[in-house]
């Protein structure tokens, strides 16, 4: 649904010129002025008051000063091409006054204090009001994973940084005149937001540029959807009732006033709506008692006992419940793939509920099915955020711990009450010891860092707990932060051995696997905020190298996600200088069974250049491969598990395998 501006005032005869060729400039170019604004403002205020509060800053870009929009912004601009040039064109110095006003607007919205440097407006010409639209939702059409990845990432950084990103890629303005603009706009650092926008590009600027033209960021093509529906209902019948209240108050004063005595009786509230079961009842909540988790066998988030020190507020129970059963319209949504964000269908399980780096946090535990984090700031009338997981078949590993609070550098976890110790480490220095992780009586841990979302690859935090003996001796294993609340647990299958029997994943704490997961810690990047519950890196063959005494490993990294289809990475780890030198990713298949249980083969082959400069096709297969042949620019074929063929960079050609006892399979990318 298509949001177009009001109509434009009428100016006068002694309006300015350059006010003029704004307007024009405006009008003609609504749509990617919207758009870059949509970009620039902070997606805690929600889809919904994200779009309108874009819509409201390009249309109110004309208020004000109107010298100012005939003279700013020009700096750093190409001038049109000629004298003639039209006055809507996005080069002229009309259009960039108007676009540094955009995005001065839009970059208001997440300064604090709420004045500029140097100069006072008042707040409505910093935060314009937004259109208003009654009974519906308002949101940009959804596009795919790698756009929904992006908007994610682009939620950790500053309105600068997607402000610069935006007149990078989408304006199309050098550094040196994104600097300027951002200066213009009061960025206090352009330099460091405009480096900033870079790193979050990166190299492939094109497929950036691509997906921020796609439909997910685009404000001006919504979609719509009904208010939340009950909260009308409340607010009909609380209306109702209040002016009945009026009416009956003003028939007792009048009787009062006649009679001299009287007695009014207000009526009782309106009930409220209320979910089958009472799920929004918070005297219904369900509490496990502290000790259960060390007598029962469903070790996962049942037997979680509640915790924190808000446990018995009742108000905020209460608002955390009804949000979650009618989110309000400003309310930020998050949820995890295959996850439903519905009302409860019966009195959840309470989990947590406190305060944390200024927000009061709410736990709960839907049934087996869901965990959903309710967050509201304190003392500020900032709209709450709500995130849905799917935690169905959760185990005592991947029960092992939720994220309560996140920065954009680090989260604090809520541990199990079977996590004995807890500690941290560094996928990328294999070598070094963990280190002791601090947590409170409560079970929060101290703040844990995240592993970046962009940039350079230099680190990656991960936990390593152990839970108690009470349930398991000495188990150890590796969580990690790929952007949902439930952290991944992360495995490793070792490399073939001499026994017939596959081997089956084991815990990730070994030397042998935490060298193979410092090669292939980076590729998780590419799972952040899919859902993802497990990833195991199987050793899947190790092959020798013609014309050297090296060998390299093949691996498949398979990520199991809760609702169920896998996501593989096949991956070849040449020797490298560095132990922690990235492993080149071969192929990358979804929503198979391969590298799993019910998928136990596998064959892959990539192109590999040796120390002598001569070029091979290499394959390599799994432990059931007998023969190995190659088709299409090269042939060539090989007895065993591995191959490798000589033949020109450019080759192009597929991987097909025989298995012992029959059956054939090809490459998996």
């Amino acid at each position: 649904m298509p949001l177009h501006p009001p109509p434009l005032r009428i100016l006068g005869h002694g309006a300015r010129p350059g006010v003029k060729e704004a307007e024009a400039a405006l009008v003609e170019h609504y749509p990617r002025l919207v758009r870059l604004a949509y970009l620039t403002l902070p997606p805690s205020l929600g889809r919904h008051r994200r779009v309108l509060a874009a819509h409201a800053a390009v249309q109110r870009a004309l208020h004000g000063d109107a010298g100012a929009l005939s003279e700013a912004g020009a700096e750093g601009v190409p001038a049109p091409r000629s004298g003639d040039a039209p006055a809507e064109s996005p080069h002229t110095p009309a259009y960039a006054g108007v676009r540094l006003r955009v995005v001065r607007t839009s970059l208001a919205y997440e300064r604090k204090p709420r004045w500029w440097p140097g100069r006072a407006p008042s707040p409505a010409a910093l935060r314009p009001c937004v259109p208003v639209v009654r009974g519906l939702r308002l949101f940009p059409r959804a596009g795919g994973m790698d756009e929904f990845a992006l908007d994610r990432a682009l939620a950790d950084v500053a309105a600068p940084v997607r402000a610069a990103l935006g007149l990078l890629l989408l304006e199309s303005l050098t550094e040196d005149a994104t600097r300027t603009l951002l200066a213009e706009a009061g960025d206090a650092d352009a330099s460091a937001s405009v480096g900033a926008a870079a790193h979050v590009a990166g190299s492939d600027h094109d497929r950036v540029r691509r997906m921020l033209r796609s439909e997910e960021f685009d404000p001006c093509t919504v979609q719509t959807r009904p208010s939340d529906l009950l909260r009308r209902r409340h607010r009909v019948r609380a209306g109702t009732a209040a002016l009945v209240l009026l009416v009956l108050a003003g028939g007792g004063l009048a009787l009062t006033a006649d009679a001299g005595t009287g007695t009014s009786h207000s009526p009782s509230p309106a009930p409220l709506g209320a979910v089958p079961g009472g799920a929004l009842d918070p005297a219904a909540l369900l509490r496990t008692a502290p000790g259960v988790w060390a007598d029962t066998s469903r070790v996962d988030f049942s037997a979680w006992p509640p915790r924190g020190g808000r446990t018995e507020d009742r108000e905020l129970l209460g608002r955390a419940l009804a949000s979650w059963a009618a989110p309000p319209v400003d309310a930020t949504v998050t949820t995890a793939p295959g996850t439903a964000a519905v009302p409860p269908a019966q009195p959840p399980r309470l989990l947590f509920a406190g305060e944390l780096g200024g927000e009061a946090v709410v736990l709960f535990h839907d049934g087996g099915v869901r965990v959903v984090r309710y967050a509201e700031p304190l003392g500020e009338e900032r709209s709450p955020t709500l995130d849905f997981a799917r935690v169905d078949d959760a185990d005592v590993t991947t029960a092992a711990a939720l994220a309560v609070g996140r920065t954009t550098t680090s989260a604090r976890y809520l541990l199990a009450p079977w996590v004995a110790e807890s500690t941290t480490r560094d996928l990328l220095a294999p070598d070094t010891p963990a280190r002791a992780l601090d947590v409170d009586g409560d079970g929060i841990t101290a703040a844990v860092p995240r592993p970046a979302a962009a940039g350079d690859c230099l680190s990656w935090p991960v936990m390593q707990l152990r839970s108690s003996g009470r349930i398991v001796e000495k188990h150890a294993f590796l969580v990690t932060d790929l952007g949902d609340i439930t952290p991944v647990h992360l495995t490793h299958t070792p490399r073939p051995g001499s026994g017939a029997p596959a081997r089956q994943p084991r815990e990730a704490t070994g030397p042998e696997a935490l060298t193979g997961w410092a090669r292939t810690a980076c590729s998780l990047r590419d799972l952040r905020h899919s859902g993802v519950r497990a990833v195991n890196n199987w050793h899947f063959a190790e092959q020798p190298l013609p014309g050297t005494r090296s060998r390299a490993d093949w691996v498949c990294t398979r990520a199991d996600t809760w609702s169920g289809p896998g996501r593989i990475l096949v991956q070849f780890a040449a020797p490298a200088v560095s132990p922690t030198a990235p492993a080149e990713v071969v192929s990358d298949r979804r929503n198979t069974a391969l590298c799993s249980r019910f998928g136990q083969h596998v064959v892959s082959g990539v192109h590999w250049r040796s120390p002598a400069g001569a070029w091979y096709v290499l394959a390599a297969g799994s432990r059931a491969v007998e023969r190995i042949e190659v088709a299409g620019s090269v042939h060539g074929g090989s007895n065993g598990p591995t191959l490798a063929v000589r033949a020109p960079r450019e080759t192009s050609f597929r991987v097909n395998a025989r298995l012992r006892g029959g059956g054939t399979m090809s490459s998996a990318g």
